[in-house]
């Protein structure tokens, strides 16, 4: 009996918040100490608003820029447009923005020695092809570096439910003028 009694006080020990710990001041996970912030929730960039995007979409355009377009920006062709005013191309940012998301991701230590590998089979095999496809969303751009040239396609109309009206959903299409 009095065995039993000892181990339900032992239990009843165990199942206790713990004491604090004496290496609760280093701030060290495990040992006591607080546990670490969890890094903030990434947002697609078509959800900010304001100098959020800006900022955002100038740390995008530095990457593309230095990175991206230096290290797989292949020839300039009707078979891979490329406009060098892709970020006026929502669906572009969109893409590019997730690209370096996924990069930032897969590039952590924690991604392991095959991250990176991962993010090239994944992610940019994919998003360029997308990206840059003939008829995809630079296909009205520049298809050769002598012609220099940026439009904005119009999308399709809203649906019929939404009760909008068609010339809201070609908005930008309507301001953008090629350039040459």
């Amino acid at each position: 009996m009095e065995q039993s009694t000892q181990q339900a006080q032992q239990l009843d020990h165990l199942a206790s918040a713990p004491a604090a710990s004496p290496f609760a001041a280093f701030g060290m996970p495990g040992l006591g100490g607080p546990a670490p912030t969890a890094p903030p929730e990434p947002r697609p960039i078509l959800e900010l608003d304001g100098e959020e995007r800006e900022d955002e979409l100038d740390a995008l355009t530095d990457w593309v820029d230095d990175f991206l377009l230096a290290v797989y920006g292949a020839e300039v062709t009707t078979a891979a447009p490329w406009c060098l005013q892709w970020q006026e191309h929502d669906d572009v940012v969109a893409w590019l923005h997730a690209l370096w998301l996924a990069y930032q991701q897969h590039k952590d230590p924690e991604a392991g020695l095959s991250g990176l590998f991962v993010w090239h089979r994944d992610f940019l095999t994919h998003a360029i092809a997308a990206i840059r496809a003939p008829g995809g969303p630079l296909s009205a751009c520049m298809t050769s570096p002598e012609r220099p040239a940026h439009r904005l396609l119009p999308g399709p109309a809203p649906s019929a439910r939404t009760g909008k009206s068609t010339a809201k959903a070609t908005g930008p299409a309507e301001r953008a003028e090629p350039t040459s």
